[in-house]
């Protein structure tokens, strides 16, 4: 399988979108991530800041990108880490500025040593700095020394910016519509999650432990491309599905017992973020089909209403207007229905929200529009969205019925909203009862 991936068209693209919504005479500066340290002198698997890598597609630490616009004219200028024989011995090869031009197609690279009097350059005689404000404290900082600077210059004639544009919303807004090329890159990492799903389902037995299943999960991404996980992934037996972010993956699974996998690829810096929930032992009983098929019904309900002009506060209505009945009939809720739907009266057990965007990041950058706690923005194609109710009974609620303690469900598929509705990108992992105990059963 040839893995998707963006041409330095794209990056083109978005850097020419960005400054269109610039002002003129400004100056915008994008700062890329730094290595973590995660003890004593070993670090974290770098992940590279995901705004400026939507703009530049350049995956080292430690850069930054300015965007200058005078007289409508746009440049871009690309600040790397030198060409260091030494540090690449150690740390592997650089990009270095010459190949930077070459490889990401901006008008201009410098040496990240060379960035304080590029910027004072740069900064001279512009109204406006651009920059993501409160996003870094060193890099609010940076901004300032090179504005003092400039300040500094004032006797030689040279005016400093008198004004700041936090520019995070402008990219925001940008990143929560995605191209063609970004939706195939979705897509695909959407496909090896799933299989990764599929393999899980195949793997899970009594007496296996939660890593063990967590491993088979980050083989199957690798195998298939996906070097990293979108996000720790949540492998949860039994009550430990109660815990919406448990990432323990330590316990021994138990036939008999649920069990809850939250887990997705990243490919291109893009997320996959995909829920299922499957009995240990490949037979659902009837209790836990039970809360199951309910949780299944809603989501079911809330993807097919997907489409332009709705809003993730229409479906989340919806969802609750699937669960409240039923939860009446199965003990769980009592009183008037209605009434019950207007309290909201299920979110004592689906104790979470409905979705969120979707794309560089896991819970995606992007406006929601809350009015009232809901979230009322109307979708637009482009937009991609989780959709992933579920329900909570822990092994600790005394006021149920024993037979729902410890059952925690929820599904989770992406899906894409488009011109005429929405396309789910989730399409190879079994979620109806019959499926998933067809696929369990053919080990």
């Amino acid at each position: 399988m040839t893995l998707a991936s963006l041409h330095s068209s794209e990056f083109i693209a978005r850097r020419q979108a960005f400054a269109k919504q610039m002002p003129n005479n400004v100056v915008a500066f994008i700062f890329a991530s730094s290595q973590a340290t995660r003890s004593n002198d070993t670090e974290y698997l770098f992940c590279q800041d995901k705004s400026f890598l939507y703009l530049t597609g350049f995956n080292e630490q430690d850069a930054v990108l300015a965007i200058e616009k005078v007289n409508n004219q746009v440049k871009s200028i690309l600040f790397c880490l030198p060409k260091d024989p030494l540090q690449e011995v150690w740390h592997g090869k650089r990009i270095g500025k010459d190949n930077a031009v070459k490889q990401y197609c901006v008008d201009e690279a410098y040496d990240i040593e060379e960035i304080d009097a590029v910027a004072l350059e740069l900064i001279c005689d512009k109204s406006v700095i651009l920059y993501r404000q409160g996003h870094n404290e060193m890099h609010d900082e940076q901004v300032m020394h090179w504005l003092a600077d400039v300040k500094a210059c004032a006797r030689q004639g040279i005016k400093a910016p008198t004004s700041f544009i936090d520019c995070q919303p402008i990219i925001d807004e940008m990143r929560l519509f995605k191209s063609a090329a970004e939706i195939e890159v979705m897509k695909q990492i959407n496909h090896i999650s799933g299989g990764a799903h599929q393999r899980a389902m195949k793997a899970c037995a009594d007496g296996v432990f939660e890593y063990q299943i967590e491993a088979e999960i980050l083989h199957e991404f690798a195998m298939h491309g996906a070097r990293f996980a979108a996000y720790n992934s949540i492998v949860a037996g039994g009550n430990n599905a109660n815990i919406l972010h448990y990432n323990d993956n330590s316990a021994r699974l138990n036939s008999g017992d649920l069990l809850l996998i939250d887990a997705g690829g990243e490919l291109a810096g893009y997320a996959a973020d995909i829920t299922r929930t499957f009995p240990v032992n490949g037979k659902f009983s009837d209790a836990q089909k039970t809360i199951y098929q309910l949780v299944l019904d809603a989501q079911n309900a809330c993807i097919a209403a997907v489409k332009p002009g709705v809003s993730l506060a229409e479906l989340n209505d919806i969802c609750i207007e699937v669960f409240t009945p039923k939860l009446v009939e199965l003990g769980l809720l009592s009183g008037d229905v209605n009434q019950l739907i207007e309290e909201k009266a299920c979110k004592k057990y689906f104790i979470h929200g409905l979705g969120h965007w979707l794309g560089l990041d896991v819970h995606d950058v992007g406006d929601y529009h809350i009015e009232n706690k809901r979230q009322t923005r109307a979708f637009e194609p482009g937009m991609v969205m989780t959709i992933e109710p579920g329900l909570y009974f822990p092994a600790d609620n005394h006021e149920i019925d024993a037979k729902w303690r410890g059952i925690g469900v929820r599904i989770e598929d992406n899906v894409l909203v488009t011109d005429q509705g929405h396309e789910n990108l989730t399409q190879n992992v079994p979620k109806s009862v019959a499926d998933i105990e067809a696929l369990m059963a053919s080990n």
